[in-house]
């Protein structure tokens, strides 16, 4: 099968990009399991533009500086946050719509580590559900492949040339996509631990794939670790959105304490990785916390979404307190792009989540990532629409692409539950090196090391992910041991303050391959 575009996932960036190209190329995109399994269709936060009056998108920068830790590409934030408007303004001319107060005017929600009004909803608290189910109607006609499993990315490393996938359908079977581009967007990898809110298909396979690929991968490290997660009997059931806390919602430990009081001056809505530690010491020390919603009006209302999960976990909102607890949300991090969505291998793109444009910087600030999503599918879309498509069969292209391969046996692995444990207590939200280290040597009795190896088709799609979820392990751990300090969504108990030399200091892996053998993977590790 051959597409001139070929993506890979079906959240907001991938939908974007398809939507802008429909017109002017043959578009394939390929979801693991249903087109509406993704962290954009969960997402009940909005999307961040500078429209109020007294709003602009240098405030709108500054904020996302200040949330990232200045680890942030200041270029990037500037163009992306003055885009922002544009984009949603397009958005409602398409036919989207959004919360609008009785002038039909938008509604303007506040977030953490905003300075003004600048959240735009759709349905209250359920504006992925909303957007994803837009774009879909506007994208009838664009192939969507369900339930297929991506596991190789086919690259030609003579010539660091991506054409294409592997990947095996539902029932087992491999087919091969021909792409003269190929996008990756298949998100972060919240599934990694034990507590998250990501959707159950996101597990890094995108940012596997990309390394294994020969792709640079960056910024693993920082990890952002969301607030307020729905806790009941020890687990976490879903997401309880920031806006919550926007609209008035106060963090209250058992005893009454309302615990961001004196923790930072924006007390509630302080940057996500701060709140996240607040509740995380209680937590360890046995004390449990709640989200008071009784000062927020029309709750219901206002939130139908949370209403209903709280209600189907069997949570009183009468009662006026939510149990919360941190867990895995979003990924700063992942495969290194320009503001193109462009890899270090040619051909072969990333957008969204899975990809680092340097947005986020050290920590994202709330609602930039459906913006972000938004702007490089319509960024990278301008692009594709002026490049000539080459012959992707030419012989000199496709004759030298194999690289080392291993079959992979789940045997050998631990179990999913197993995984999201370790990763959760030893590359979780407070870091130290004698737990990194411990982590790093569990990843490795598991035969992840630093060169790995591709998978074989004879591998069964649960293998294949529990391996690529082992090597995003490995990335995220290696990454945290490195990077000696604590910066935003990167927390080292041993070393627990910033410190300007590493403010702008990347950690990067690629894998390299012998000029020789063209498949032979050498491991490089970078701190620049």
């Amino acid at each position: 099968m051959h597409a001139d575009v070929l993506i890979i996932g079906g959240g907001i960036a991938g939908l974007q990009l398809a939507n802008k190209l429909a017109n002017h190329l043959n578009v394939i995109i390929l979801t693991k399991s249903s087109a509406t399994n993704s962290n954009s269709y969960l997402a009940q936060g909005g999307i961040a533009a500078s429209l109020g009056i007294d709003d602009n998108y240098i405030k709108h920068a500054a904020d996302t500086l200040e949330a990232g830790r200045y680890h942030n590409k200041v270029d990037v934030v500037d163009e992306i946050t003055k885009a922002a408007p544009k984009l949603i303004q397009d958005l409602r001319n398409s036919g989207c719509s959004f919360d609008e107060n009785s002038k039909g005017e938008l509604l303007l929600g506040m977030e953490g580590a905003h300075s003004d009004n600048r959240i735009v909803h759709s349905g209250g608290d359920a504006t992925g559900k909303r957007i994803i189910g837009f774009f879909h109607e506007l994208n009838r006609h664009i192939k969507i492949v369900e339930n297929v499993f991506v596991y190789e990315l086919l690259v030609n490393t003579s010539t660091n040339t991506c054409y294409g996938v592997k990947a095996k359908n539902e029932n087992g079977k491999s087919i091969t996509f021909y792409g003269n581009h190929t996008v990756l967007a298949t998100g972060g990898c919240g599934k990694l631990y034990s507590y998250s809110s990501n959707a159950s298909s996101v597990t890094g396979d995108g940012i596997a794939l990309a390394y294994l690929a020969g792709a640079t991968i960056t910024d693993m490290e920082f990890v952002q670790f969301h607030p307020t997660l729905l806790y009941v009997n020890g687990t976490t059931v879903g997401l309880v959105s920031e806006a919550v806390r926007g609209e008035g919602g106060r963090l209250v430990s058992e005893k009454g304490i309302y615990i961001m009081e004196k923790v930072h001056p924006f007390k509630d809505l302080a940057p996500r990785h701060i709140v996240s530690q607040e509740i995380y010491q209680y937590l360890k020390q046995g004390e449990n916390v709640y989200l008071d919603i009784t000062a927020i009006p029309d709750f219901e209302k206002r939130f139908p979404s949370i209403t209903k999960l709280c209600r189907e976990n069997g949570i009183d909102i009468e009662k006026g307190k939510l149990p919360v607890a941190p867990g895995c949300h979003f990924l700063m991090g992942g495969i290194e792009v320009d503001l193109y969505g462009r890899t270090s291998v040619e051909n072969l793109y990333a957008i969204g989540e899975v990809s680092c444009t340097g947005l986020h910087g050290a920590n994202r600030l709330a609602s930039n990532s459906l913006l972000e999503g938004l702007y490089m599918g319509n960024k990278l879309a301008n692009l594709l629409k002026k490049k000539k498509l080459v012959d992707i069969f030419a012989p000199y292209q496709i004759d030298v692409t194999s690289q080392k391969r291993k079959y992979i046996s789940q045997s050998n692995f631990p179990s999913l539950k197993e995984l999201q444990y370790q990763m959760m207590e030893n590359v979780g939200i407070v870091r130290h090196e004698q737990k990194l280290r411990k982590q790093l040597h569990w990843l490795e009795k598991f035969g992840v090391t630093e060169t790995f190896e591709v998978p074989t088709e004879y591998s069964s799609p649960k293998e294949m992910e529990m391996y690529f979820m082992l090597v995003t392990s490995w990335l995220i751990t290696k990454s945290a041991i490195d990077r000696l300090e604590s910066r935003g969504g990167h927390y080292r108990a041993d070393y627990p303050e910033e410190q300007e030399s590493w403010r702008k200091s990347k950690i990067r892996h690629k894998r390299y391959f012998s000029k020789e053998t063209h498949h032979e993977p050498i491991k490089i590790a970078e701190i620049t």
